[in-house]
């Protein structure tokens, strides 16, 4: 049984020789399949960064996205053991292992110590024979640095994420003695940053990296550029469920000028995707140069900017902006589209 130290302090060596026994492992059809090794937890726990496990059951496990089929067949094993894997390290599952879950509590909240073991686990592999086709670098997208970085946390306020992580926390402790208090704690405000993280990244992907608003979209040296984005909800994440949180129809993609904008109520969207901004603000971009550059028509759209293909935000969630956040009278969303 591995212990603690076994997943924090692996080392190269280590890693090799448990890669050649993972490259010697046979399918086991039926019956207990062998224990995982640590390189094995420590890169399902890398892939909760890229898939929201907890969206794949035992009947759907086959829809996994990557890197969970990757996984499985390098391992040997099925989608719904990496999935599983992946739930017992978030502390969800009641059988996950002590040490795997003191892992991950460590771990998951601290990405640039999971990036370190992840990039050691990822070089022995290649070391050893194993390449991109079998395990592709999953954490590090080709136009970003290396480092791994969570996407979309300017959005998260602290003070509201540890009142809803406190509340959960709580919930879980009842029911669950085998958790430690401060473990709990610590992977269910990992779970909630990851999943902004998540939410953010599919909602750039959704809206081809370009703000919606005005079409801006930055790319330096050949990578798009940093934090000149940003993925927010249009029903802001405290005033979310946890679906909520997580659905791309309820992001939007934005210069940093318009989703300020956007969340402070000066500008919204009815349910025909066309852009409103307050008279106040209309009139001020009417008679100031500066402001005009931002909020008039250019560079603001008639519509939102939205590539071919991409999953249109839900009415529900544009209703609730235009009653609660903004501050002109409810445009005419009633002039509304089927969105789908």
């Amino acid at each position: 049984m591995p212990t603690k130290r076994d997943y924090l302090d692996i080392s190269a060596a280590a890693a090799h020789a448990q890669w050649q026994s993972i490259i010697a492992r046979r399918p086991v059809e039926t019956g207990r399949q062998v224990d995982f090794v640590p390189v094995e937890t420590l890169l399902c726990l890398a892939a909760m960064y890229v898939v929201n496990h907890r969206k794949f059951g035992g009947t759907t496990s086959h829809k996994a996205p990557e890197p969970v089929p990757s996984l499985a067949a390098l391992f040997s094993r099925r989608n719904s053991s990496i999935l599983a894997k992946m739930a017992n390290l978030d502390g969800s599952r009641k059988n996950g292992g002590k040490h795997e879950v003191e892992v991950a509590a460590f771990l998951l909240p601290n990405p640039h110590e999971l990036a370190i073991r992840y990039e050691l686990i990822l070089k022995a592999a290649r070391d050893v024979g194993i390449g991109p086709d079998r395990l592709p670098d999953f954490l590090h997208p080709e136009d970003e640095d290396s480092d791994l970085l969570l996407e979309g946390q300017e959005e998260l306020v602290e003070s509201e994420l540890e009142a809803a992580v406190q509340a959960e926390s709580e919930r879980w402790l009842d029911t669950r003695a085998d958790l430690d208090a401060q473990d709990t704690e610590r992977l269910l405000m990992a779970a909630a940053r990851i999943g902004q993280h998540r939410f953010a990244r599919d909602v750039l992907h959704n809206h081809g990296h370009r703000c919606v608003f005005c079409g801006l979209s930055v790319v330096s040296a050949g990578a798009r550029a940093r934090r000149m984005l940003v993925a927010s909800h249009i029903k802001p994440w405290r005033d979310c469920t946890s679906a909520e949180r997580l659905d791309v129809r309820n992001g939007l993609t934005a210069c940093p000028t318009h989703d300020v904008a956007f969340d402070t109520g000066l500008i919204t969207v009815n349910g025909g995707l066309r852009i409103h901004v307050t008279v106040e603000l209309a009139q001020v971009a009417e008679v100031d140069p500066a402001a005009r550059a931002a909020f008039g028509r250019p560079p603001l759209g008639e519509r939102l900017l939205l590539p071919a293909g991409a999953a249109l935000p839900s009415e529900i969630y544009l209703a609730w902006h235009h009653e609660r956040i903004y501050h002109g009278p409810i445009p005419s969303a009633l002039e509304a589209v089927d969105l789908g």
